[in-house]
Parts: structure tokens; sequence; C-alpha cells
């Protein structure tokens, strides 16, 4: 019976703080590529690439920003791989907070406006506005210096803000 419990294939405590945050997850990988199978993949591959690094990591208690961290680079690995334009799910499922205040045609535009950021632009937008992070906790995720953080946040700010004109994507 021992035996079993020493042969697992996933220790507990990874197990257990993956569950804790799994959703969360989940969410920033659907961020980047709007699709529910490629984001479980995405976070499928970040869970293993975490298990294997799991006994390298010295503080438990940042497991969550540490993972999300792989998510991101995970995730912009996968669009690199695949450099294709992504598509919205015919029946998108909301995984960001509630939006029924803004009005769709806004929200296509927002969402075409940051499809056309680059893959590393888009993690600062999503931990920004889609996971409601202080500056301070996207440079832990980003492990950058809190500043470069804002600065290069603002410029992207003004890029999104190039694409959106009068509430349409340029050149579309």
């Amino acid at each position: 019976m021992n035996e079993l419990k020493a042969q697992s294939p996933v220790p507990q405590p990874f197990a257990e703080l993956l569950q804790d945050c799994r959703n969360n997850l989940f969410r920033k990988a659907y961020c980047y590529v709007k699709n529910e199978h490629e984001a479980l993949e995405i976070v499928s591959e970040a869970t293993y690439k975490g298990y294997l690094a799991f006994g390298r990591m010295k503080t438990p208690q940042y497991f969550e920003t540490w993972m999300t961290r792989i998510v991101i680079n995970t995730a912009i690995d996968h669009l690199n791989r695949n450099k294709r334009v992504t598509y919205m799910e015919d029946h998108p499922q909301s995984y960001t907070g509630d939006e029924h205040a803004v009005p769709l045609e806004e929200k296509l535009d927002l969402y075409q406006a940051l499809d056309r950021l680059l893959p590393e632009e888009k993690a600062y937008i999503i931990l920004k506005f889609f996971e409601d992070l202080r500056f301070r906790d996207m440079a832990d995720i980003l492990e950058l210096p809190e500043n470069t953080v804002k600065t290069r946040f603002y410029k992207i700010i003004g890029k999104l803000k190039a694409h959106l004109k009068d509430g349409e994507v340029e050149g579309i």
C-alpha cells in the first residue's frame, strides 16, 4: 500500500495547488487563443512543464504567479508555433468578468485590436484588464521591474488606442 502511495504520479501538494488556480489559468490561456480546446491544450502543456519544474520551486505561496508565468509563456509559444489567425468560437463562453454594459460591437472591436498586438504585448493587457492585477503583481509574473512593466503597459495602451479609431479597428 505504501508503495502505491510512493509511486503516485503527481505529488499531492502540486495537485492541490493546481486545483486552487486551474480556472484562473484556463481563463488566461483562453484570452490568448479564444478557443476552449486550444486553451485546455495550453493549460495541459503548462501543467506538465510546471510538474517537471515543481521540485525546483522555492516559494509555494507564489505557486499561482509561477504557474501564470508558465501559462503565458506556453500560450505565446503556442501562438508562435501556429502563426495563424485566431478565431472566435461560434458560441463563445464567458471566461472573463461581467461585461454586459459593453455593446457587442465594441467588444469585437477591442478583441480585434487585441489580436493585432504581439503575443508578448497581450500579456500586459490580459493581466491588467482581464485579471485586474496591480503593476507590482504583473512585475512578479513577468519577472520584470515594476517601472518597466508600467512603461511597456502604457506604450501598449498607446498602440492599442492607435488601432481603435472612433470605435473601429484600422484597416478592417
